[in-house]
């Protein structure tokens, strides 16, 4: 029992650790939407045609921003659906997965992340990696450009 409490643990911090970078990507983006608004509003009524197209930048980089908020808001809830206080024992949505070459954590994709100097990929369900791994179970293998791995735990 004491070794899933442990594991649950290191599923709970992943998944902190995992809402930390979108809150952060979140905030960069937001900032940068206002920070594009700002300088179109700013440039409102001088030397109208000269500043004209520069507006216009200034509000396609707020929308790009700005759809950059909404995928990142969309990332964030599907993260929320994540149960880390549930164990997998197969590889899905929410599992912790250790493999002999390296760890995953199926969630979305924001690359690596460290819990107690261990390193684990964040990965999404749409990668090839985790095409390559669903719904295998402890002990399995599976391959992933020409490499063999052989999952040593699932949680």
């Amino acid at each position: 029992m004491e070794m899933l409490t442990q594991e649950l643990e290191t599923k709970k911090r992943l998944l902190q650790g995992s809402i930390e970078v979108l809150n952060a990507q979140i905030n960069a983006a937001k900032e940068a939407m206002d920070e594009a608004q700002k300088s179109a509003n700013e440039h409102q009524g001088a030397m109208e045609d000269k500043f004209e197209s520069f507006r216009e930048n200034c509000q396609i980089q707020r929308d790009m921003y700005a759809r950059q908020l909404d995928e990142l808001i969309s990332t964030m809830a599907l993260l929320r659906r994540i149960n880390a206080t549930k164990t997998s024992s197969e590889v899905a949505f929410g599992a912790v997965v250790h493999s002999e070459l390296q760890n995953y954590f199926i969630g979305v994709s924001l690359g690596e992340l460290k819990v107690d100097g261990e390193s684990f990929y964040a990965i999404s369900s749409m990668s090839p990696i985790f095409k390559a791994m669903a719904g295998k179970k402890t002990g399995e293998t599976f391959v992933f450009r020409d490499k063999e791995y052989r999952i040593t735990q699932i949680f």
